[in-house]
């Protein structure tokens, strides 16, 4: 088994350089860190020969109410219609802890659809609690997590520590958020198999520069030599 490598794409024009570059999946992500429009995934969808995971976000909280929630299901039942693989949501009840009940019910509404759990893990109070809550989670693919709300410089070392702890974590970690390539040597051997990229298959790291072939591959060809090296 290979190392998966998502690749996250604004629009249509991101496609290529991802798929170039031997990107596994794609994650479609609106202006914002929300939800695209549905003619973005659309979009998308038709160009992509791998899988299209799609971001269900409608602020910038990571609560979510009753009728917010009915709005999610709809949306993601849009995204599935024009062609997505997968979605990808997170959300947490107001003690900060994983939002179980809220993300129960999505998963139960787009029934057989594989999803991954966006970060919000790293917004709880107690992380390793919130990881044993996910494990039991039903579809559930991958974690996103980069350690720390402040991203991988200052959440590496305990991501490290959380995959090497666990090795179902391991197995369903997919850091992301500040991913840099020393990183993924330690990270692979700790168990991890997933790992996503954004800003750094963009010339210069600017999210206004389409997705770059050469830089998606230097990652493709990072992660397959750590896995050799396994």
């Amino acid at each position: 088994m290979g190392v998966l490598l998502e690749v996250a794409v604004a629009h249509e024009r991101d496609v290529p350089g991802a798929l170039e570059g031997g990107a596994d999946r794609l994650h479609v992500v609106g202006p914002g860190e929300l939800s695209p429009e549905i003619s973005t995934v659309s979009a998308v969808c038709r160009d992509a020969e791998v899988p299209v995971f799609v971001l269900l976000r409608l602020n910038d909280s990571w609560t979510t109410t009753g009728g917010e929630l009915t709005r999610l299901v709809g949306l993601g039942e849009d995204y599935l219609s024009v062609g997505a693989s997968g979605l990808s949501f997170g959300f947490l009840d107001a003690d900060l802890e994983i939002d179980i009940e809220v993300c129960s019910l999505l998963a139960a509404s787009l029934q057989n659809v594989p999803w991954t759990f966006h970060a919000a893990v790293d917004d709880t109070l107690d992380p390793r609690r919130s990881w044993r809550a996910l494990l039991g989670l039903p579809g559930l693919v991958n974690v996103r997590s980069a350690g720390s709300p402040r991203g991988m410089t200052e959440g590496y070392d305990d991501l490290l520590a959380t995959a090497d702890s666990d090795p179902a974590v391991a197995a369903l970690l997919m850091p992301g958020g500040g991913l840099l390539a020393e990183h993924v040597p330690w990270l692979v051997r700790a168990g991890v198999r997933a790992f996503h990229v954004d800003e750094q298959t963009r010339p210069g790291g600017s999210r206004k520069a389409y997705v770059d072939a050469a830089l998606t591959r230097s990652w493709r060809l990072l992660l397959d030599s750590a896995m050799d090296r396994t």
